[in-house]
């Protein structure tokens, strides 16, 4: 078996954009994500409005009220991962979230290459907050990085980075959409979806029950596991994860996404500067020019 070439793979320069929420109470979830997130509106569009940090923005709320909640066995999304630039801005989010609803938090561990803490939004999106190690400082045994999901106790690391400048200077912190984890319900077909024909790298497996893949090196910028969901087929519509975006440097970059997904007989929607497609479980991606 040959390795893929650079045309087959997505660029290096990858990151992951907006993620969009089909919601039913835009108040309760505005505020959530708002005040317990430390996120600004920095935009308001058709109806809905994107939170975000320094205008960047991170999750559209889109509001989809008559929608129900989908089960918890249905294909979708595991959770929105928000990458901070270091241990005190991720501390004072930690901070804000748990004073907000402490019932909303739902674990923490030490990955490895990555310290996040875990978090469940009003109508029971997950959300990961969560620090990179330095990439030096990562290990690959080949082309796979070595995770792991050690303890982390959330108390005493709120206590050995959270400052009061950290505190007052929430909002001025940088954050960004670090990866986005998705349920599935196969993970060998999400291999040949995401990394086979997408053209993401594959980084990790855990026990033929998830896959990390990402590009240009990253531990993961997306994940699929089937923890939940094994089996599951296509989405219905409903609440909760309306679309995933990943921004790349050219339309260049666009178009061999779109000539690849032909090839595969996948339907899709090509603007030129930005490609419209679904996986297999219906989850909707959209691969835009920065």
């Amino acid at each position: 078996m040959t390795a893929p070439s650079s045309q087959d793979l997505l660029p290096a320069e990858l990151t992951m954009g907006t993620v969009m929420l089909k919601v039913g109470d835009m108040k309760v979830m505005g505020d959530y994500y708002g005040k317990a997130l430390g996120l600004d509106v920095v935009a308001e569009q058709d109806g809905g409005l994107y939170y975000g940090r320094l205008g960047k923005p991170l999750v559209h709320l889109a509001p989809a009220a008559g929608l129900q909640v989908p089960g918890r066995g249905e294909a979708g999304l595991f959770h929105t991962a928000l990458l901070f630039e270091d241990r005190a801005a991720l501390a004072a989010t930690i901070a804000s979230a748990a004073q907000y609803e402490p019932r909303a938090f739902a674990g923490s561990a030490d990955h490895l290459v990555s310290e996040a803490f875990y978090f469940t939004d009003p109508e029971g999106n997950g959300i990961e907050l969560y620090y990179d190690k330095p990439r030096e400082g990562w290990s690959w045994n080949g082309s796979t990085v070595v995770m792991d999901s050690l303890p982390l106790a959330p108390q005493r690391y709120l206590e050995e980075n959270l400052s009061e400048e950290a505190v007052t200077g929430q909002r001025q912190a940088a954050a960004g959409v670090g990866h986005v984890h998705l349920q599935v319900g196969d993970v060998q077909t999400a291999q040949d979806f995401y990394v086979d024909t997408l053209g993401f790298e594959r980084t990790a497996g855990w026990h033929g029950q998830a896959l990390f893949v990402s590009a240009g090196g990253y531990h993961h910028h997306m994940a699929m596991n089937v923890w939940n969901s094994r089996g599951a087929g296509p989405r219905k519509d409903t609440l909760g994860l309306g679309e995933v975006v990943i921004e790349v440097p050219s339309g260049e970059d666009v178009g061999a996404l779109a000539d690849r997904l032909k090839v595969a007989g996948i339907e899709s929607h090509h603007t030129g500067l930005e490609l419209r497609f679904e996986d297999p479980w219906r989850n909707r991606l959209r691969v835009a020019v920065r």
